[in-house]
């Protein structure tokens, strides 16, 4: 599988959601996520925890730069009962716990990150299928990039494990 994203620090919670609502996003509501990373010799392996939702073991390669980016990803519901044979395996690298508000428009998700320890973030991805390619995925985010007023020093070119294992501002 395959998206287009782009991350950012968001600077104005208030205003994200006005866009939201301004582009007829459709609000699918707020989910506890808990990411655990594991040690993996390439790409990054997490086990993602949600309320409300289903739990997935996700694999994923990218390149870290900051603006929209392609993302190739592989993912598999699984209990959550795993994660203690995970961490037996691999090793736990780090773990993210975050609230999304998630929206939906067209074939992007529009999430609105609050990430402990870190603090608060935009993220685009557009899911690519038939009918959706990298084009359309890029034409897409660089639309929303500028209705959110997301600016060149606000981009992120980093996973939140990186900016919480660095210590780095990932830019």
């Amino acid at each position: 599988m395959r998206n287009i994203e782009l991350k950012a620090r968001l600077h104005d919670w208030a205003r994200a959601v006005a866009v939201c609502e301004r582009l007829h996003a459709w609000a699918y509501g707020i989910i506890h996520q808990v990411d655990t990373y594991f040690v993996v010799p390439k790409g990054r392996l997490k086990l993602r925890e949600s309320e409300p939702g289903d739990d997935y073991l996700v694999y994923y390669e990218r390149p870290d730069e900051a603006d929209a980016k392609a993302c190739d990803y592989l993912l598999q519901v699984v209990d959550r009962a795993i994660k203690p044979l995970l961490a037996a395996a691999f090793g736990v690298r780090k773990v993210i716990e975050k609230r999304r508000t998630l929206y939906l428009w067209e074939n992007v998700r529009i999430h609105l990150d609050r990430v402990e320890g870190l603090g608060e973030f935009i993220e685009f991805e557009a899911v690519l299928s038939d009918g959706y390619y990298d084009a359309d995925g890029h034409a897409k985010l660089a639309h929303l990039r500028a209705d959110f007023a997301i600016g060149d020093t606000d981009l992120l070119r980093t996973s939140y494990l990186d900016l919480r294992f660095d210590g780095a501002d990932g830019q």
